[in-house]
């Protein structure tokens, strides 16, 4: 899997490339990364890649050539003129678990990382594949969210994490059906008078899931409720599910509308 990023401070990557578990999947071996900085592929003594924009108004917008330029280059390094080109813009689809797990099935793309007030819709038009956005706040550049989400992407390629059901317990997974995880514990037993759930030192494997999954339920309805309603919608919650958030909201004197409700 290879991605090629371009972007005015490719510096930026060695983040993601050089440390954690994404640092050390490179080394493997496992993913590649190549910064491109589009100031290589212009022609004037200053490395222009900016101008204003047309109609006026504030700030600069990216030129079209010195990014096509760029994103040519890269095809022609990769051998194949149709791989995908991301861009990180406020205008994309939100980025999500599901979609991490799709693009680490991938080969890789192209991922542009736009500065300035934005790009030439031109360029847009003629080479973007696909817009991802992180959510609905702007950045100062597109760098920061393409390493978020190259960061989600490969931390779920075989052995990046180093056990392999590692990754299943992740908040958003399938295999919580895309609810939250549940809370983590690990040694001293006792800190500062808080106790470990005693559960959690049984090791009743069974009870231990068991209490997993329902702490994951009633941290997604306090905190997401709107996950478990998509989760309803998928067909995602058990019969047992469904029967103890019934107890959680008859505990809290209220009413949980349930698979096949009407009620808001």
């Amino acid at each position: 899997m290879r991605f090629d990023i371009i972007t005015l401070f490719p510096e930026m990557l060695a983040l993601v490339r050089d440390y954690g578990v994404t640092g050390r999947a490179h080394a493997r071996g496992q993913w590649s990364l190549q910064g491109w900085n589009p100031r290589t592929f212009t022609d004037d003594t200053h490395q222009t890649v900016d101008d204003r924009p047309y109609g006026g108004g504030p700030g600069m917008v990216m030129m079209a050539e010195p990014l096509h330029r760029t994103v040519v280059a890269i095809k022609q390094a990769r051998q194949d003129a149709e791989t995908p080109v991301i861009l990180m813009s406020p205008a994309g689809q939100p980025w999500s678990q599901r979609q991490a797990q799709h693009w680490a099935q991938s080969q890789g793309a192209i991922v542009v990382c736009g500065r300035y007030e934005g790009i030439d819709q031109r360029f847009i038009d003629t080479h973007v594949t696909h817009k991802i956005s992180l959510g609905d706040f702007v950045l100062s550049g597109g760098e920061i969210a393409a390493l978020a989400v190259l960061d989600s992407i490969v931390r779920l390629l075989p052995g990046a994490l180093g056990h392999m059901d590692s990754a299943a317990q992740d908040s958003f997974h399938p295999q919580l059906q895309g609810l939250l995880d549940s809370p983590h514990y690990t040694r001293p037993p006792q800190w500062q008078a808080q106790d470990v759930p005693p559960l959690l030192l049984s090791g009743d494997h069974a009870a231990i899931a068991q209490w997993r999954r329902q702490q994951s339920l009633i941290r997604s309805r306090a905190l997401r409720p709107d996950l478990i309603e998509a989760a309803r919608q998928q067909q995602g919650l058990s019969a047992s599910d469904e029967a103890f958030l019934a107890q959680l909201a008859a505990q809290a004197g209220g009413s949980d509308p349930g698979p096949g409700s009407d009620e808001a």
